[in-house]
């Protein structure tokens, strides 16, 4: 299995011959609390994984036994000062935004406690996978500030706009079987498996047209908010996009041959 750490917290490991890609969040001994240097290393694994035309799916994971991430280092932010806030900013918007705009699919393994910012960095990907220990939630104004690494965006998106208020207003934690109720998870699986659960998928997905994944990620993620006419124009653009690439003539000649497509990714 071939490994890059980005820097001291971030580790990058890859699967299925590189097509596969796991972002693992390692910062142990703080339960994956999101400091300045960590958001700066999750921004910068995101960037290169999105480079590399040989990753088809990312997968985002813990190496804490009992969290996937706690959210923002509040012992950092302890010592700031408001300048020092200010310019702490856009590191970690760096981070958030940077899983939110990996151009392949991701898929989030949560698994004990992801909050906050955790939350928030499950939310940026396409699918949730949790185990039945995920505890989740978005408790930002219990200490006095909102969710700001798109909690207050991607939540509405996910289960409407009342559910989202109910929960970030009342700042409560939801547990996994409520959690999938809600629709705050996608997939609920058995405790320990939501990283096996979630590389299954990435699998999956993997063996897909990687023209055909970027394009339909990118049509669904315009698409979001546009009213109809306007989102199918989104799609047919993204359609154009694929109708005359190498991997559209490859898909109609292994279905035609019946063999297994050999991608050539462009």
């Amino acid at each position: 299995m071939n490994e890059e750490r980005f820097g001291e917290f971030v580790l990058v490991r890859r699967h299925e011959q590189g097509r596969v890609a796991e972002l693992v969040l390692d910062r142990p001994k703080a339960m994956n609390a999101v400091s300045t240097e960590m958001a700066r290393s999750i921004a910068g694994a995101c960037t290169a994984l999105g480079e590399d035309r040989d990753v088809r799916v990312v997968v985002l994971t813990s190496t804490h036994e009992r969290a996937f991430c706690v959210g923002a280092d509040l012992k950092e932010r302890n010592s700031f000062s408001d300048a020092d806030l200010v310019r702490q900013r856009p590191v970690t918007r760096g981070a958030y935004t940077g899983v939110l705009e990996v151009p392949v699919p991701t898929v989030a393994a949560v698994h004990g406690f992801a909050l906050g910012g955790g939350f928030e960095l499950a939310l940026a990907c396409d699918v949730i996978v949790a185990d039945r220990t995920a505890v989740v939630g978005l408790p930002e104004v219990s200490v006095g500030v909102i969710p700001g690494g798109g909690g207050t965006q991607l939540l509405p998106r996910r289960v409407g706009a009342a559910r989202a208020a109910e929960l970030i207003f009342s700042a409560r934690r939801v547990e996994a079987a409520e959690a999938g109720e809600l629709g705050l998870v996608d997939q609920v699986v058995e405790e320990g498996r939501d990283r096996e659960a979630a590389l299954e998928l990435a699998s999956r997905i993997a063996g897909n047209s990687p023209v055909g994944l970027r394009a339909a990620k990118r049509a669904l993620r315009l698409g979001q908010g546009l009213d109809l006419r306007a989102g199918l124009e989104v799609e047919d653009a993204a359609w154009r996009a694929v109708a005359f690439s190498g991997d559209r003539a490859e898909g109609v000649a292994a279905f035609n041959e019946k063999r297994k497509p050999e991608w050539p990714g462009e």
